[in-house]
């Protein structure tokens, strides 16, 4: 056989296997391929529930979590140190989404400008890591309004924290136990 013969098979061969491994059937006109999520190990889960920041026990949240968006908002502390159900209207809340890059969002809460006027205020926020009963978020310490409440044009960027809520167990201390009873005691 001649060397260009043998060429030839050897460059057809390549070429078939080639189009061997392309995919048969090329996605739809207008489907979308969604690329995978990446979220922190444990984020997967239902996270609803009820949270308190693990250095200041009176920032309470409520979370619900419909399997891509997870929605956290600060509740109302009652003086007597219990807390209202109902949200507080203008309470901090965050909103976070499982994505291609990370679990990402925003947290919207009131500011006040150097005069007292109150603000809306909104910046980035992240879950960093979920465990059995906690959730680690990174967000902003404070942020900067000025007068018209916008943030300023100049200045240092703000420092990315991070807190950990704790979901709260579902008793509260001190609450008998379903399962148990005080008859013919």
């Amino acid at each position: 056989m001649s060397r260009s013969v043998a060429s030839a098979l050897v460059l057809g061969a390549l070429a078939i296997s080639g189009l061997a491994a392309c995919p048969s059937h090329p996605p739809a006109p207008g489907v979308r391929t969604e690329p995978p999520v990446r979220i922190p190990p444990g984020c997967g889960q239902d996270l609803s529930g009820e949270y308190r920041h693990t250095e200041n026990p009176a920032f309470h949240y409520l979370s619900r979590d419909d399997g891509r968006t997870l929605s956290l908002t600060l509740l109302r502390t009652r003086a007597d140190g219990g807390v209202e159900q109902a949200p507080d209207p203008g309470a901090i809340s965050l909103m976070l989404t499982r994505t291609p890059d990370g679990f990402l969002g925003v947290t919207h809460a009131t500011g006040f400008n150097v005069s007292g006027s109150p603000c809306p205020v909104t910046f980035p926020t992240e879950i960093t890591a979920c465990g059995g009963d906690s959730l680690t978020l990174r967000t902003v310490a404070s942020t900067a309004i000025d007068e018209a409440c916008q943030p300023p044009t100049s200045g240092p960027v703000p420092q990315r924290v991070e807190h950990v809520l704790r979901r709260d167990s579902p008793l509260s201390p001190g609450a008998p136990d379903a399962g148990t009873s005080d008859a013919g005691t």
